[in-house]
């Protein structure tokens, strides 16, 4: 006797939204956003291109969008750490998600957040540079400082970007050094940028001296 199949289930719209947003992430983690098709999103999600058109009338260009916004929204995310315990323990566990975030996506990381696609607008550029912002605003909060100033938010800027490099030239090296050792690497360079700057700012100075109390 044949097994009869699985009865079709209706999803919700957010269900079956994120279903398709999810589909697309996975296609946009490892290949370019302008070679993945709709037809592609229809048949990682299993339903018809019809049905992913009702969802996005936009075409690939609003689904691009909206997935991207939704791994930025990941990514903010990775930096919402409690302000608890040492500021260097809360940093490593803060890149712990966000590099994780990174070996998940493998190649498409870049295709995600790195400019250069044939589909990047306006929109998408603010949508990546808002993940930025976002993550300066946790880090800024975790010291503590409630008006920095602009070498310190300069500093905190530039770490960011420093960031995002390094994790994008590690996976061109093939994920080395290893994940635990990329994440400490990134926290002393923190510091250490810190401390180059406490040489020409007060503010800065005051930070580091707090944390070589706490180290």
């Amino acid at each position: 006797m044949t097994p009869a199949a699985p009865a079709y289930r209706r999803l919700g719209v957010e269900e079956r939204r994120s279903q398709l947003l999810d589909a697309s992430l996975t296609l946009f983690a490892h290949r370019a956003p302008e070679e993945v098709s709709l037809d592609d999103v229809a048949e990682a999600a299993g339903v018809s291109r019809p049905l992913v058109y009702r969802y996005f009338p936009g075409g690939k260009q609003q689904l691009y969008e909206a997935a991207l916004r939704s791994a930025a929204d990941e990514l903010q995310q990775c930096f919402d750490e409690p302000r608890e315990g040492l500021l260097v323990a809360r940093l490593a566990r803060a890149l712990d998600r966000y590099l994780g975030f990174v070996d998940q996506h493998d190649a498409g990381f870049s295709a995600l957040l790195q400019g250069g696609s044939v589909v990047e607008t306006s929109r998408t550029t603010a949508i990546v540079d808002g993940v930025r912002r976002a993550a300066a605003v946790h880090i800024l909060s975790h010291l503590g400082v409630a008006d920095p100033g602009p070498r310190l938010r300069m500093t905190v800027r530039m770490w960011i970007t420093a960031v995002e490099a390094a994790s994008l030239i590690w996976l061109d090296e093939d994920k080395e050094p290893p994940l635990d050792e990329l994440r400490d690497w990134l926290v002393e360079q923190f510091v250490a940028v810190l401390s180059v700057t406490a040489r020409r700012d007060p503010q800065t100075a005051a930070l580091v001296q707090g944390l070589a109390v706490d180290g």
